[in-house]
């Protein structure tokens, strides 16, 4: 008889939860996105240009050094800091600067930003920046884009890929 009742009670216990995550993962219900509504994730991890250039060691400063450490160039860590800005229907919606990750200034710019705007077409055009010297280039992209209701574009930085990238 206790053996029995351990069980049922067991099985109640079971059940209950069992119904309780099964009324929660379908109720509230969530919409990321409002009906009309899409998405733009401005998304990049991107090392900067070095802020110093890379210096040869002299003969006698090599041979200071001790021979475990003896390479032909000295190159400091730091990076410069990678800006962005996000022009939407020619209105600048996003300006940021991203500082490089680590303690001595020397990671990858990180930055993560969601954007929500109308589905329809919208011109898009992005400008980065990742080298503070004067006259250096800026990576610049423009496209006009057809958003459908709840679609999600991702602008990312990719060398390999030419640069700044729509997906």
């Amino acid at each position: 008889m206790n053996r029995a009742l351990n069980w049922t009670g067991q099985a109640l216990l079971y059940g209950s939860f069992a119904l309780a995550v099964g009324v929660f993962s379908r109720w509230p219900v969530y919409h990321p996105l409002a009906g009309d509504q899409a998405q733009v994730k401005v998304s990049f991890t991107h090392h900067g240009a070095r802020l110093a250039e890379c210096r040869r060691y002299s003969a006698e400063e090599l041979a200071r050094l001790p021979p475990n450490m003896r390479r032909a160039t000295q190159c400091e860590r730091e990076r410069a800091p990678v800006h962005i800005e996000v022009d939407i229907d020619g209105q600048q919606v996003l300006q940021h600067t991203a500082l490089p990750a680590g303690l001595s200034r020397d990671g990858a710019s990180t930055f993560y930003r969601r954007l929500d705007l109308p589905a329809g077409t919208h011109h898009i055009a992005v400008r980065l920046q990742d080298d503070p010297r004067p006259g250096a280039p800026v990576h610049q992209r423009d496209a006009t884009i057809t958003l459908q209701p709840a679609q999600v574009l991702v602008i990312d930085f990719n060398a390999d890929k030419g640069g700044i990238v729509f997906q």
